[in-house]
């Protein structure tokens, strides 16, 4: 993307990785602090930059390991890990991915090992599915809009609201609306299926008016919020909240509303590989992630939010999320098979994209 103001470059600084293009995707060498005693490999779906303050102080607990760290879209992240289960490709010591629905169909097809520590054991029953796949985050999906086009009247509080704006004012927002395209972004596509499982109603007005107001897809957070930030989108619809307030962070036009009719949580999950090469660090890791200390940096310098804390300054919405009813977690369990489901997924992409998707311009 060709940002030209400093503002854009600081945002982009802020979210994508900078290292040379690997193989699988974005790769860093963080070299242990001390006499090399281990060397952990981790392929996430998940920013370097959100992650590098966790990999910093958990180097500062045991500064004799030495991360190699793979930064990968959560749909090839879910095609190397199904490789290297077959035996077709080598692997990493753990996987970190926004795709929770992609863990749990790598666990119930028999690519994980379970592991139970007294971290393990604090993690919510909604995040722990049977001691392989854990949540490590707590991550409101969220509105995001630019202050400088959307003015205090316009800006939307609930899915219907947002149907609402965009219905009475489809000249003003037209192709001016950004969200995920799910047949590139495996989190976008988890996302829409449960927005289509909590209001089926709402969810299809919603969808026709997107569609109506041509609205602008990509590929995933960097990017939506990208166009958010350069002035080619208003507002942007089921953001991570985590990404939306380090782009809100570094640019004060951008404002985040968390929807009071319903807002889905997600718990960005964590899983050891059946063939990790060395597990034992991979759950090392997942034990320093799943910690007070580990939670405390992540919600301090990484992704911003926690089930029991206040939320981050300049936020709007509830206070006390999951009590109120408004927040609603994306479970990790069971019910997520339902979404990796061959047929389903295929079929529910297809009639996204043939309303949504024809408007996918590169504008």
């Amino acid at each position: 993307m060709r940002w030209i103001s400093s503002v854009a470059l600081t945002v982009l600084a802020l979210l994508m990785p900078m290292q040379a293009k690997a193989l699988e995707g974005d790769r860093e060498i963080f070299p242990a602090k001390g006499p090399d005693a281990g060397h952990l490999v981790v392929h996430a779906a998940t920013d370097l930059a959100a992650m590098r303050p966790l990999i910093d102080d958990f180097q500062n607990i045991y500064p004799n390991i030495a991360i190699e760290f793979t930064d990968m879209v959560t749909n090839d992240l879910f095609r190397q890990a199904t490789k290297v289960c077959a035996g077709e490709a080598e692997g990493a010591d753990i996987l970190l991915s926004s795709s929770v629905d992609q863990l749990v169909r790598l666990a119930n097809d028999g690519c994980a090992q379970p592991h139970s520590s007294s971290e393990t054991k604090g993690v919510p029953a909604w995040a722990n599915w049977r001691d392989e796949v854990f949540g490590f985050t707590f991550e409101p999906v969220v509105f995001v809009y630019d202050r400088r086009t959307v003015p205090p009247e316009d800006v939307p509080v609930s899915h219907d609201a947002l149907s609402d704006l965009l219905r009475r004012n489809p000249e003003k927002y037209r192709g001016r609306v950004g969200t995920y395209d799910i047949a590139a972004s495996g989190v976008g596509y988890l996302l829409a299926f449960n927005d289509s499982r909590q209001a089926p109603t709402a969810n299809g007005r919603l969808l026709e008016t997107l569609s109506r107001t041509e609205t602008v897809i990509r590929c995933c957070n960097n990017e939506v919020l990208g166009e958010l930030v350069a002035g080619r989108i208003s507002l942007a619809y089921n953001v991570l909240g985590s990404y939306a307030y380090a782009a809100a962070r570094a640019n004060t036009a951008l404002g985040i509303v968390l929807p009071r009719d319903y807002t889905l949580i997600l718990s960005r999950g964590a899983l050891i590989p059946s063939r990790a090469p060395h597990p034992d660090l991979g759950k090392t890791f997942l034990n320093y992630l799943l910690s007070v200390r580990g939670r405390r940096v992540a919600q301090e310098k990484s992704f911003f939010f926690a089930e029991d804390a206040a939320l981050p300054a300049g936020v709007d919405g509830p206070a006390a999320l999951v009590e109120s009813g408004i927040g609603r977690p994306i479970r990790i369990g069971p019910a997520l098979l339902a979404a990796q489901d061959e047929i389903q997924r295929k079929t529910f992409i297809a009639d996204w994209m043939e309303l949504i998707g024809r408007t996918r311009s590169d504008r």
